[in-house]
């Protein structure tokens, strides 16, 4: 049987045992370094932007039968804006309807890697600010997100930036925290004018397919 060892600074941190996917990107989260303050994708490195041009919109790999979001306003729900599984550019926009939360659950229908998101949203006072990334969550509910922080999360972004969502800007993401994923779970905290509701206008997810699991970066032993 395959065994994973994680090896951090020299030492080994963890053993994951047998071909367990969930676990072993589990346990990537939890070693993984704290994520840096996000950029748009235009600011890294040329080796940073020049893996990122090879990415494509994994739109086309959703599952919209399992698309949903909790909290969200029912004239303006998240499939009128990701139901056709392409980037919005119509009128219609996602809305919040309590309160200026949201928990927006995408499902793919193969494993992905996720390198940047898109969110768009032309009423600057509506658009949000704090958001929290989590994958591969059989369940979740906004108990589940509301005081949770990384590692427990794969991503928290404290403020996006309004330039990136005005102008469709990609936000980078912490890539090392985001393979083999088969849900992304979107959690809206706050927007930026501390409205009563959230809107979001358009959302894109960039990346590749996992077509071949790669584990050059792990060892392996056979039990």
């Amino acid at each position: 049987m395959p065994t994973f060892l994680l090896i951090k600074n020299h030492n080994v941190v963890e053993t994951v045992v047998g071909p367990d996917r969930v676990a072993l990107s589990t346990a990537i989260q939890t070693h993984a370094p704290p994520a840096r303050a996000p950029t748009s994708l235009g600011e890294g490195s040329s080796k940073d932007e020049s893996a990122a041009s090879k990415d494509v919109s994994l739109l086309e790999y959703l599952d919209s039968t399992q698309l949903n979001c909790l909290n969200e306003s029912d004239t303006h729900n998240i499939k009128s804006i990701l139901g056709n599984k392409t980037f919005n550019t119509g009128k219609s926009y996602l809305e919040s309807d309590s309160d200026e939360q949201l928990l927006i659950n995408i499902y793919f229908n193969q494993a992905v890697r996720i390198r940047s998101i898109i969110i768009h949203t032309s009423d600057a006072s509506h658009a949000p600010k704090a958001i929290k990334l989590a994958i591969n969550r059989a369940s979740i509910g906004f108990e589940d997100v509301e005081s949770a922080a990384e590692p427990d999360m794969a991503q928290v972004i404290e403020e996006l930036s309004p330039d990136d969502i005005a102008n469709s800007r990609r936000i980078a993401l912490r890539y090392v925290r985001f393979q083999s994923v088969r849900s992304l779970h979107i959690f809206v905290a706050s927007n930026h004018g501390g409205e009563d509701e959230t809107r979001i206008n358009a959302i894109d997810v960039f990346g590749q397919p996992v077509e071949t699991t790669k584990m050059a970066n792990f060892h392996a032993t056979e039990e």
